[in-house]
């Protein structure tokens, strides 16, 4: 296991250069210098844990048959160990060149890799972390085949050259003996035969070894005798060579598609020539050439006729046929068909002996992107059901996250359901990979991956214990209606591969409730059942969503269900009202034929028949505005407690009622701030003939008729318009008229709202006369991408998000990426009943706090630092009869109350692209402030709860990850892990609770580390009892190897 060298920092001691603390500056901050930090830097250091997944870019591969391990070699010089469910190890070559080839010593304990840089090593497999023992550098000649043969102390390596050296394994020095191709060959060639490709001693007889080089020449020699015994020669290159277990006999596959058997003592000719897959010609002609055989390999049975199985050897007309694997018994010739192409594989026989009946019971077959083990024994010959995580990338990964210490019912929950989903049709036999031993575990809570995939999969998977277990499935693409062809393919899409791609994911751990964001700009709500249901109408809302400071829109939201918030600068189509399997868009276009109020994809109008497991709640979808296709979605947060969803973009954001299926809030960035806002803004240059948004329009634009102009986003009907002036005097009459229900500020907010649409809309004017025409070809140009102000994050929470406020209030806080966090106190309902027939209340409480950089993660601790988790409400069965439905009650944080010494008895903890601040609430001072980098950016962080206490965990864009204290932000870890190579890691790379973390490494891979220190303390220990155990095995007939994950 790698150690890091960790720079700690000295508790309490920050660098001028780096943070600054406003604690002394500040009078109401006496008391946060009583909260005891008990978070110190001993309590972290940095080490890999494990690695999951499929070796990325495989190159060769070898078993050990007593011992049963499987080792796989890559192209990027890894080396992956598997034995049982959950035994697997990982490690690498310094110089990171391909493995070419893999050798174990047989029931020893240890493995030969030979690298593309002619370099070969010894590994030592007799503790946690296999280690390199010796060490050959070939410098003259390039490697190209080995071979070990059972029970030898003598490795033999091929070259180029056609050479032959042996090494002796045990001081892993060259023996001296070099078999000389010219030698090897004399008369027999008048050329070079080529590099050696193959290399096996006879298995009655280890002193005769069969050379086969390149060209077709096969050579017998006396390793005694220091000369040929016998020459065989074929017209065609040989690419692999196989021996009958007596000796007598060895097949050579060629480079034509053929296969020729040669008696030892008969060198003139083969005793016979076939072509498995080749056309037979009736006049007795030769068949026609094929593909190469790549390898064969030949073994016998004693009780009946041996198995031939071979890669490669199609015929040339099987154009775009998958990759075959071909088992040839008695007269039965099985074609097996792969789903990639096939690097290597390897038959699994009953005994190691060479020299007996092999009886062969399966093969392992490595693909460039899967493993396949296939049952010799059963009819049909089925594949074994992999144990391993081998499918991450099923799919390619685009999003992950990762869950510590969940609630330990969900586990069980997931596979309940998951289980259901397991394919049939595996062989009934135990996996017979199944070496070694587990390890004791050290980590004893409840660990959860999700991953989201191009294809719009989402998998759930068990990460307890440093082992990886698929859970549930989840496909997202079932709402959608899918193209059958190109032909098909919808004008509307925004992307052109993988539309149904996740984006983000938000989950709630606690009531299971699931929020996926798409890249074709689409949110879906999803609630757990344990009840199969027939939706037969999926719930839709369609929003609308532009940036445009000149328009505003109504925020009515149907009858008498007023939403407490206007809705400026965006609007919704009209069919947010109502849940509908599929959107109308037959004339959906503006009067300049553009496409307008359209998805981006198309709804399922079939019966949707959802199984247990997460169930399609609602599916929020934004449209096209005037030609321009809707932003991809950059945040989303979920939360249970309030029924909100809340997503935004480039444009602005949106909160969506997922329990009353309603549009609550949709409105641009710029107007959160009301008059507050710090950003000189400019309009966007209009289209001349923009379609106006409904709501809130220009009455001189006729473009449109007036009833579809002046709907609101909810209401099934229009009401006349005349000017702006008269719909914003209307808006507010009838925010003012509902004042029963909502609170007085409410209105205020609205008439800051209104006075912002007056200066916008004078703005509005100028910018049409000085309006310059700009391409459309995408929906934003690149001056819109530097200016605009894009929703970062969001929190949900129960907060004093205003200054006069005394009582903590459910609350958003919105992060943008600017450096502003901004709050909306929000009115929820208290009974369920009320809840699901009173709108929920909006009101804004403007910007918070400012900081350098995007905002990537915000939190919030009580008046003695800890950590308040977030509120949610725990699952009950959505689909269970209303009377025999027991719906728990919300649960959120206490909050203490406020003296009048300290009225602050909150902090909201800000973390940004550059800098870390925790601000009081609700008198919003900035207590604590930390810069975290000044020439990089922070990639991910997060607000992580450890066993010693809480505190904020980054990982930046020049590799480094770092830890601060809180509420003091005190550096307390920094280490220079992993530049950042690629966008994969970016998007991937993810903190959890008690000191885990993960991240993409490869396409295929997922990496898990640790910066807690017990963590790494008890992995060193069981390090340290397995190598004694393994030091009093030795001594035994058979070496036990004993990794765990």
């Amino acid at each position: 296991m790698k150690k890091f060298n960790i720079r700690k920092v000295l508790d309490g001691l920050t660098a001028a250069s780096s943070s600054s603390s406003a604690a002394s500056a500040q009078s109401g901050n006496r008391e946060n210098d009583m909260i005891q930090e008990t978070l110190q830097s001993e309590h972290f250091q940095l080490c890999k844990t494990v690695r999951h997944g499929f070796p990325y870019q495989p190159s060769s591969m070898a078993f050990d048959p007593v011992q049963k391990i499987l080792a796989i070699g890559t192209q990027s010089g890894a080396l992956r160990l598997f034995g049982r469910a959950g035994v697997e190890c990982y490690c690498q070559h310094e110089s990171g060149s391909a493995v070419i080839q893999l050798e174990f010593l047989v029931n020893e304990g240890a493995l030969v890799s030979a690298l593309a840089d002619d370099s070969i090593h010894l590994w030592n497999l007799r503790q946690k972390l296999p280690a390199i023992l010796h060490s050959l550098k070939f410098n003259r000649e390039r490697i190209t085949f080995c071979h070990l043969p059972f029970q030898s102390k003598w490795l033999y390596v091929g070259t180029e050259r056609g050479n032959i050296h042996i090494v002796n394994v045990e001081s892993f020095t060259l023996s001296g003996y070099v078999i000389m191709w010219n030698k090897a060959i004399e008369l027999s060639s008048k050329t070079h035969p080529g590099p050696v490709v193959h290399i096996s001693d006879n298995p009655m007889d280890e002193g005769k070894l069969l050379i086969g080089f390149e060209c077709g020449i096969v050579v017998l020699w006396d390793l005694k005798s220091k000369k040929a015994d016998y020459r065989y020669n074929y017209d065609e290159a040989i690419h692999s060579v196989a021996w009958h277990h007596e000796g007598k006999q060895f097949v050579c596959s060629h480079s034509d598609g053929t296969l020729t058997t040669w008696n030892v003592r008969a060198p003139a000719k083969p005793a016979q020539t076939i072509t498995p897959h080749g056309k037979q010609p009736k006049d007795g002609k030769k068949p026609e050439p094929c593909k190469p055989i790549l390898k064969v390999e030949y073994k016998t049975t004693r009780a009946g006729d041996p198995f031939m199985i071979l890669c490669g050897g199609l015929s040339y007309d099987t154009v775009g046929r998958r990759p075959c694997l071909t088992v040839m018994h008695g007269k039965s010739t099985a074609v097996l068909e792969m789903d990639y192409p096939i690097v290597d594989f390897l038959t699994l026989c009953e005994t190691p002996y060479p020299n007996d009946f092999q009886e062969p019971y399966a093969v392992v077959v490595l693909l460039e992107k899967d493993l396949v083990v296939i049952d010799l024994a059963q009819i049909g010959y089925p594949i074994f059901e992999n144990p391993y995580p081998l499918s991450i990338h099923e799919s390619p990964v685009t999003c992950c996250e990762y869950f510590a210490d969940c609630p330990a019912e969900v586990i069980p929950a997931l596979y309940s359901v998951g289980s259901r989903q397991k394919r049939q049709g595996f062989s009934k036999k135990e996996w017979p990979i199944s070496g070694g031993n587990w390890g004791q575990g050290t980590l004893s809570f409840s660990e959860i991956i999700i991953t989201g995939h191009a294809d719009g999969s989402i998998k759930f998977w068990d990460a307890s214990a440093l082992m990886l277990q698929v859970l549930y499935k989840l496909k997202t693409a079932k709402v959608f209606e899918k193209p059958r062809g190109k032909e098909e393919k919808s004008s509307t899409e925004i992307v052109d591969e993988d539309p149904f791609a996740i984006q983000i994911l938000s989950w709630c751990p606690e009531s299971r409730v699931l929020c996926v964001a798409g890249v074709s700009a689409h949110v879906i709500v999803y609630r757990f059942s344990k009840q199969e249901v027939t939706t037969e109408v999926v719930q839709l809302l369609e929003v609308r969503m532009q940036c445009e400071l000149n328009e505003v829109e109504s925020p009515e939201c149907g009858g008498e269900q007023v939403s407490a918030v206007s809705t400026p600068g965006t609007s919704s189509s009209p069919q947010t009202s109502l849940p509908q399997s599929h959107p109308s868009t037959s004339s959906n276009n503006s009067s300049d034929g553009l496409r307008d109020n359209v998805p981006c994809l198309k709804v399922r109008s079939s019966p949707l028949k959802q199984s247990p497991g997460y169930q399609v709640e609602l599916l929020i979808q934004l449209v096209w505005v005037s030609g321009e296709p809707p932003q991809q979605i950059t945040s989303l947060a979920v939360n249970s407690a309030y029924g909100l969803v809340a997503f935004g973009n480039g444009n602005g954001l949106a909160v969506v009622d997922y329990l009353q299926k309603t549009l609550l809030l949709n409105m641009s960035t710029a107007e959160l701030y009301g008059s507050t806002d710090p950003h000189h803004r400019q309009p966007r240059s209009p289209r001349k003939t923009r379609q106006p948004s409904a709501g809130l329009c220009d009455g001189n634009d006729a473009s449109a008729a007036p009833e579809e102009k002046c709907k609101s986003p909810t209401s099934g009907s229009g009401s006349p318009c005349n000017s702006d002036e008269d719909s914003k005097q209307k808006l507010i009459d009838r925010v003012k008229s509902k004042s029963k229900r909502i609170s007085k500020t409410v209105a205020s907010d609205f008439a800051k709202i209104s006075r912002k649409i007056s200066m916008i809309a004078d703005q509005k004017d100028d910018a049409r006369d000085n309006s310059f025409s700009r391409s459309r070809s995408s929906s934003v140009t690149s001056i819109d991408r530097e200016s605009r102000e894009v929703i970062s994050s969001f929190y949900f929470c129960d907060s004093l998000s205003k200054k006069s406020e005394t009582v903590a209030v459910p609350s958003l806080w919105v992060g943008t990426s600017l450096g502003s966090m901004l709050a909306i106190a929000l009115t929820v309902p208290s009974t369920p009943e009320q809840r699901m027939q009173q709108p929920v209340g909006v009101s804004f409480c403007g910007p918070v706090v400012r900081l350098k950089g995007g905002i990537l993660r915000m939190a919030q601790l009580d008046a003695s630092g800890t950590l308040l988790p977030h509120v949610y409400e725990s699952w009950y069965e959505p689909n269970a009869p209303e009377e025999e439905r027991e719906r728990p009650q919300r649960r959120r944080p206490t909050t203490p109350p406020s003296s009048q010494e300290n009225p602050d008895c909150q902090y909201a903890v800000v973390c940004s692209e550059k800098q870390a601040k925790v601000v009081a609430m609700p008198s919003q001072n900035c207590v604590y402030e930390h810069n975290i980098t000044e020439t990089s950016f922070v990639l991910r962080a997060d607000v992580v709860t450890m066993t010693a206490g809480v505190g904020i965990a980054c990982f930046c864009a020049n590799g480094h990850i770092m830890t601060l204290s809180l509420p003091s932000l005190r550096p307390l870890l920094d280490v220079n892990y992993l530049p950042l190579t690629d966008m994969r890691i970016a998007r991937t790379f993810c903190f959890s609770n008690q000191g885990q973390a993960l991240y993409l490494t490869s396409p295929t891979e997922i990496q898990r580390i640790t910066y807690n220190q017990e963590t790494c303390d008890n992995l060193q220990l069981e390090r340290r009892l397995l190598v004694k155990l393994h030091a009093a095995w030795r001594s035994t007939s058979q070496v036990q190897v004993v990794w765990r994950a």
